[in-house]
Formats: C-alpha cells, sequence, structure tokens
C-alpha cells in the first residue's frame, strides 16, 4: 500500500476543514497534511481515511477522529526534539504525527498486535520512534523527564506516577471523565510539587485499561 496523489489531495481537504474547526498550529496541520492516514486503516474502511471521523481498528480500538489528533497535538505545543511518551499506540497514527513534528516518541501499547503493526508501518513510512509493549499506568521512567506525555484513552483520574515523569514545564494532555464523554485536559507541571489544570472541550475516547493482552 502506498500514497498517492488522489490521498494528498484530500488530505489538503482535511486540512482545509479542520482549519474551519478551529485548528490553528501550523506545525500539526502541516503534519496532518503530510503523513498518511490511510496506511494506518484497515483496508474496509480506506474509502473514508480522509474523512473527520474516527474508525475501528483491531482489538476492540480506533483510530482517533484527525481532529482529535490535532487537538491533543495542538495542546502539547509540540518542539522539534522534545521527548514525548504515548499511553496507547492504537494505529500508530497519532505517532506519526509526533514524528512528523520532530519529537523523540516513546510509544506504549498493550495490545500486541496493534504493537507489532503499528512498528511495521513506522518502518515502512521512515518514522523512528520507541515502542514499548506493556502497561501504560506506569508509563517510562527510565527514560524521562518527559516534555509531554499524551493519553490517547479515557481516565477517571490521572494516574500521579505519570505527572511524576514530567519535566517542569511539560504537560500532559488526557482525556478525563467516565465511559461515556470525557473533558480534554492539559496538566502543566510548574514545579517539582506545583501542577495546572485547564480544560479543552468534550471528547469521547476507548476507556483506558490495565495489564497486557496476548502474550508477554
Amino acid at each position: 500500500m502506498t500514497d498517492t496523489f488522489e490521498a494528498k489531495g484530500k488530505r489538503k481537504k482535511l486540512v482545509a476543514e479542520l482549519r474551519q474547526k478551529g485548528i490553528s498550529d501550523e506545525e500539526v496541520l502541516r503534519a496532518i497534511d503530510t503523513v498518511p492516514r490511510h496506511l494506518f486503516m484497515d483496508p474496509a474502511f480506506l474509502i473514508h481515511a480522509y474523512v473527520d471521523k474516527a474508525f475501528p481498528i483491531t482489538s476492540g480500538q480506533t483510530i482517533s477522529q484527525p481532529y482529535t489528533v490535532a487537538v491533543q497535538s495542538s495542546l502539547l505545543r509540540v518542539k522539534r526534539r522534545d521527548k514525548i511518551l504515548e499511553i496507547g499506540t492504537g494505529s500508530g497514527y497519532q505517532a506519526a504525527i509526533l514524528a512528523e513534528m520532530g519529537a523523540k516518541v516513546y510509544t506504549i501499547e498493550r495490545f500486541r498486535e496493534l504493537f507489532v503493526k503499528a512498528q511495521s508501518i513506522f518502518t515502512s513510512l521512515g518514522y523512528s520512534a520507541d515502542f514499548f509493549y506493556g502497561d501504560g499506568y506506569d508509563g517510562m521512567p527510565q527514560y524521562g523527564p518527559f516534555d509531554g506525555i499524551i493519553i490517547t484513552a479515557a481516565v477517571a483520574e490521572v494516574p500521579e506516577v505519570l505527572l511524576q515523569q514530567l519535566k517542569t514545564g511539560g504537560r500532559l494532555v488526557v482525556p478525563l471523565g467516565d465511559s461515556n464523554s470525557q473533558v480534554m485536559t492539559v496538566v502543566e507541571r510548574t514545579g517539582p510539587d506545583g501542577f495546572e489544570q485547564s480544560e479543552h472541550g468534550n471528547f469521547v475516547f476507548v476507556p483506558m485499561l490495565k495489564g497486557t493482552v496476548n502474550g508477554k
């Protein structure tokens, strides 16, 4: 499967739609215009790859709506060479957006099938990230502290262990709430024991789960 002129044209239309919806971070929009989302999707949904909607992927998970990816990426305020920890690799699309933006990405996935597939797509596209199979609740303290942490599944509360892996000035972006609706929340570390929290609209994500699936 390859990129095509048709897909590139559809991405430009998608970027224009995201602008109309209020996305203004030019680096995020450039990344969305560059990364071929259709390569991260089930072939059954390829015709819809550049529609601004979420779609099912394997293991009962979803590839996030492009608007949602754009919002989370914008809220991270990514700079080149920032160290970003992603909890929930999923299809790998969000990680690819961050890699395209120049971030050093560390990403954790609990479903082995998704973990393996995302690495294969990254290799084919020439992107680089550090992939880990495991439980994202504990983060990756051995690689921290991080400039940003992004959680791509819903949590009722932010795990304290993840907050402690943020640099001072770092931002954690997470959909916070119950299984029906969440508020996109940013927690910024202001000092050794200081955190500030802000809210950025309602979203719906699959819940964050503990443990690993399909092997060790």
